[in-house]
């Protein structure tokens, strides 16, 4: 049955409905739940990004308003400068000389690190008997305070009868001037460093590793794969996130070491690094500009140029793992097509 075209033009006249005329309003109990809904995921990460800001946000900022400003500890804020603190401190020997400091003593610590704590975390891989006495004991030297660390190494490395130059006496080695030479001094301070890192390393790289399926060394012995062979094609490619979170981290805290080499020899250098600053820090030197200079202004600005070495680094890190990763990408694909 339809209808003629006098009846639709009836029908069309007519007033339409109230329950057609608009959707009903949604109550304030619904729009509530909608903005909580939509909110509530914000509201939970705030936390973090408040503080975030007031603890790493506003004094990175702060410290670039400092470096821009002619700033003394006592007096405080002085004249805007521009970048005449900048330009003062690339001039200024002593902070390059610093930097190579830093730069060796982080090479010499940070290699050797990652190295022994890939060796410590695969043996302790290995089933030992009482794994929780052997993760305990390796975690020890990070216990210790790096104060009581540098004492201790302080008294080791001792030229007149520490106990590193009594046992190369044994040897037939003369003493070493372990304070007052610059490459001895770098290795007397990477030793510290290694001490207190090594075993907290290992037990990070520890924890990737025992998350790598058991299934692929079994399969991989089973095709004649030894240990080494097993360890190189399966576990650092499978722990290689990890391993790049390692080295990051140990590039940021070698690049900002102060503690060890502020105590290694301040009973005679006034813990400035060293007589003649030979393992004097970034760190250090800045900590020597705003205390005993009281030049907030060239600090602040070591500062900001230290962070973009640390960031710099991190970057050439990351480039050169991403590179890695994305040249074994087709070694896969090939073997995946053979199978």
């Amino acid at each position: 049955m339809t209808l003629t075209e006098e009846q639709q033009a009836t029908a069309s006249a007519l007033p339409k409905s109230r329950s057609t005329d608009a959707a009903p309003k949604p109550s304030w109990r619904h729009r509530l739940s909608r903005v909580d809904q939509k909110g509530s995921p914000y509201l939970y990460i705030s936390p973090f990004f408040l503080l975030f800001g007031l603890i790493g946000l506003f004094p990175l900022l702060y410290t670039v308003w400092v470096a821009l400003h002619d700033w003394d500890l006592l007096k405080g804020e002085g004249g805007f400068v521009g970048f005449a603190n900048f330009t003062e401190i690339l001039g200024d020997g002593m902070f390059w000389n610093s930097i190579g400091n830093t730069l060796s003593i982080f090479l010499l610590s940070a290699i050797p690190q990652l190295a022994v704590a890939l060796v410590i975390a695969y043996l302790l891989d290995q089933g030992l008997r009482a794994p929780s006495f052997w993760r305990m004991s390796v975690l020890i030297p990070f216990v210790v305070t790096p104060v009581a660390t540098a004492i201790i190494f302080s008294s080791i490395f001792n030229e007149a009868d520490g106990l590193a130059n009594n046992l190369l006496n044994l040897i037939g080695i003369v003493d070493q001037e372990w304070k007052h030479n610059t490459f001895l001094s770098h290795f007397a301070i990477a030793t510290m460093v290694n001490f207190r890192w090594t075993g907290y390393n290992a037990l990070i790289l520890l924890a990737a590793m025992q998350a790598v399926p058991r299934d692929l060394y079994e399969s991989a012995a089973i095709d004649g794969a030894g240990a080494a062979r097993r360890f190189f094609s399966i576990t650092i490619p499978s722990i290689r996130p990890t391993l790049i979170f390692v080295i990051i981290t140990a590039t940021i805290g070698g690049l900002q070491i102060f503690a060890e080499p502020r105590l290694f020899d301040v009973s005679t250098a006034g813990g400035i690094g060293g007589s003649e600053r030979q393992f004097q820090t970034t760190v250090l030197f800045l900590w020597e500009l705003a205390f005993f200079r009281r030049n907030l202004g060239e600090a602040s600005a070591v500062a900001i140029l230290l962070f973009v070495l640390i960031v710099g680094i991190g970057l050439v890190n990351f480039l050169i793992s991403r590179s890695i990763s994305t040249g074994d990408a087709p070694k896969r694909r090939r073997k995946e097509r053979v199978r």
